[in-house]
């Protein structure tokens, strides 16, 4: 998703569990993730070239880094780890066909884009879910506005150039997959928040219990 969807999403998601200093380093953490540095020989941060398996990999290892962090009186690499965390999660559904096949359950009557599961076991765990691939040099061409079209006409159907819903230019998908990614985020904060004992989680949060 583009720099400013992923923190709008975040804002909606986080800003009544945590504190303003708290909630600015998490939208940081997951800003930084789309610096070049964060795109080039990182497909596991968007789950970009069918990096199903590492993508989830590499949030349980952030999941692990902020309880990690939190045992110990440490917090601000807890904050940065969960914001590369729920950039990741958000990036799913912008990235992969996971909206495409959650609304194939529903071709007659689409419900609307706020009644989206986004963690729905099967198709989290089918075999059909897949990423867009990354074609060099077209998909980099996308990203220049007055060649899109361009790009497009020689880009494969499963690039990131044709499958991606990162802004509402890409059609009527977008406000699922938006939808999808501002739940789940709201869906990692509530596990965490199952997972930590409430001393951590009120470290976490960042703010003074009444």
């Amino acid at each position: 998703m583009l720099v400013p969807i992923h923190e709008e999403i975040t804002r909606e998601a986080l800003s009544p569990h945590f504190s303003p200093r708290a909630l600015e380093i998490i939208i940081a953490a997951n800003l930084k993730q789309d610096t070049w540095r964060g795109q080039i020989g990182h497909d596991e941060f968007h789950y970009d070239n069918n990096a199903i398996d590492k993508s989830n990999r590499y949030i349980n290892e952030q999941r692990g880094y902020v309880l990690a962090t939190l045992m110990t009186r440490g917090i601000l690499s807890a904050w940065i780890a969960f914001g590369r965390l729920i950039h990741t999660t958000q990036d799913f559904y912008a990235h992969t066909n996971y909206i495409s096949m959650w609304l194939s359950q529903h071709e007659d009557t689409p419900p609307p884009p706020p009644e989206i599961d986004p963690v729905q076991k099967d198709i989290l765990h089918s075999p059909g879910l897949r990423s867009g691939k990354i074609y060099l040099p077209m998909d980099a061409l996308y990203f220049v506005p007055f060649l899109r079209e361009f790009s497009l006409t020689l880009l494969p159907r499963d690039s990131h150039g044709h499958m991606n819903l990162d802004s509402p230019q890409q059609g009527p998908n977008f406000a699922y997959a938006r939808a999808a990614a501002v739940k789940r985020t709201q869906y990692e904060f509530e596990l965490l928040q199952k997972l930590l004992i409430p001393e951590m989680f009120s470290r976490f949060v960042d703010k003074q219990t009444s």
